[in-house]
């Protein structure tokens, strides 16, 4: 890997890991516009250390307040926690037991582009008035349980995890700052998990990847996933989450194409 290698992969991945356009789902179709394929899982663990840095910078505290109040038998923060474990379920026992498969079956470039679609159109649900009078700032049950099904959908490569999950909790009544919160809140265990997952076949070699093109990437993807989760939830509190969905359409479509023209 080179440093210009190094740069774009840590751009796309900690840009895309939280903006709802989907990382995986990019990082696919850089692949094949660009010929680099990026399957060093040693880069790939170290960018999802990245990316988990990013959240932990700027929910860090908030997590911190949650299981502090969970030990200290603070009620609201034990039913938040709660939350959180119920909606991580759905999408940790599929993609402990099913992400390779999943991902094998759906991989090709002309299901990423009508992935793409889909995740445009699940953007652009969210746009109107049905959101715009949302007061909740803890979801119910029911409502953790819907959004953890959408992390689960997201296992798809070009499914956006934070557009489903983000959606799902607008949809349920959740304010724009509270589904954002519990959405990044979500991906701190999914993002470990998968780390952890791929950790297991990592073998650090350094002087193979390359010291100043790995560290490179592991910077980019840090500092990308901060800009991007911090004007994300901007975007969120002006209503306009929805903006990405026409973004994610001409993807889809150019995807589609190209994979016609390439057949």
């Amino acid at each position: 890997m080179n440093l210009w290698q190094g740069l774009l992969l840590g751009l796309v991945q900690g840009l895309t890991e939280f903006l709802p356009v989907s990382s995986s789902g990019h990082l696919v179709l850089v692949e094949a516009l660009t010929g680099v394929h990026f399957t060093d899982v040693t880069v790939e663990v170290s960018l999802h250390v990245a990316t988990l840095a990013s959240v932990l910078v700027l929910y860090g505290r908030r997590l911190w307040q949650i299981l502090r109040g969970v030990f200290s038998g603070d009620g609201p923060s034990q039913r938040y926690a709660a939350l959180l474990v119920i909606a991580t379920i759905p999408a940790g026992l599929i993609g402990v037991l099913f992400h390779r498969q999943i991902e094998e079956a759906f991989h090709s470039l002309a299901w990423l582009g009508i992935q793409f679609l889909i995740t445009g159109a699940i953007l652009w649900s969210t746009r109107g008035p049905q959101v715009e009078g949302n007061e909740r700032t803890v979801p119910s049950t029911g409502a953790a349980t819907a959004i953890g099904f959408a992390q689960a959908f997201a296992i798809l490569p070009a499914i956006s995890r934070s557009g489903a999950t983000i959606a799902a909790a607008l949809r349920a009544g959740l304010t724009p700052a509270a589904a954002g919160e519990f959405s990044f809140l979500m991906s701190i265990p999914v993002i470990a998990g998968a780390g952890i997952l791929e950790g297991r076949n990592a073998v650090l070699n350094v002087a193979q990847i390359g010291a100043v093109p790995w560290a490179v990437s592991f910077v980019a993807a840090f500092a990308a996933g901060i800009w991007s989760i911090r004007w994300l939830v901007a975007l969120l509190k002006r209503g306009r989450f929805y903006a990405f969905a026409p973004y994610c359409w001409v993807v889809g479509v150019f995807t589609l194409a190209y994979a016609l023209w390439h057949g």
